[in-house]
């Protein structure tokens, strides 16, 4: 069981706009977990990351004691085993609704993030199916908040709690908007998923949140900039 890192202890190799470090920023925040931001430029990558991470060589590594611990959802289970001692539970105790948290987390990961990059990057009907796909999957997580026994009527899919699922989803709110900016589409729409929307507003008010989330109107301006150029984004996970 870990004690509360000092800066030294607790390292994060990231990027301010990445998604998937943001939940990993998210967690630390919510468990008071002290640490050390190290900023990566992913045109050029450290050598620190290199080494951390040889085999993906992408952003968040999280470093504890010097051990390196990659993927961003590995690292918010990781966060959450090494110190359970320290409020919130990011995970479910029942080992049932531990494996639906999983399973959704894997869900956005698997299924809507992808759309949402084919979306950024697509033109005409490419970029039309990008975004019903992501619509969709967005749908999917609306029914879900409907009536999952596990979720409806809960202010988050934690429970009274921020959990896995609302930091995999959560950590990418203004990557969200930022696609619907860049590409003048909808992807949530207020009146055919208002449990998303209202999630989203509760989620990203929150306290410990609102602290890491990017500002929204400088990731929309660098996802502008970067469907311009029709360059891909540095990737992640």
């Amino acid at each position: 069981m870990a004690r509360e890192g000092e800066r030294g202890q607790v390292k994060l190799l990231g990027a301010t706009l990445s998604p998937f470090v943001v939940r990993v920023r998210i967690a630390l925040a919510l468990k008071g977990i002290d640490y050390e931001f190290i900023q990566e430029d992913l045109k050029t990558k450290s050598e620190l990351l290199l080494q951390s991470n040889p085999v993906y060589k992408q952003i968040p590594v999280l470093a504890h004691n010097g051990k390196p611990v990659c993927e961003s959802m590995i690292i918010v289970q990781y966060i959450e085993e090494a110190w359970d001692n320290k409020a919130p539970n990011l995970m479910p105790k029942d080992p049932y609704d531990r494996a639906i948290a999983r399973f959704w987390a894997a869900f956005i990961d698997d299924k809507l993030f992808p759309y949402l990059r084919a979306a950024l990057f697509g033109q005409g009907e490419q970029l039309q199916k990008a975004v019903e796909d992501s619509v969709t999957n967005f749908l999917l997580i609306e029914e879900a908040l409907r009536t999952n026994r596990c979720f409806a009527g809960k202010a988050y899919f934690g429970g009274d709690e921020i959990g896995l699922i609302d930091i995999a989803l959560g950590g990418m709110s203004t990557f969200i908007k930022a696609v619907e900016k860049a590409t003048d589409s909808v992807l949530i729409d207020p009146e055919k998923m208002p449990l998303l929307t209202a999630w989203m507003d509760r989620f990203c008010k929150s306290d410990g949140v609102k602290e890491v989330m990017p500002d929204p109107v400088k990731h929309a301006e660098y996802l502008c900039a970067r469907r311009a150029s029709m360059v891909s984004p540095p990737t992640g996970n």
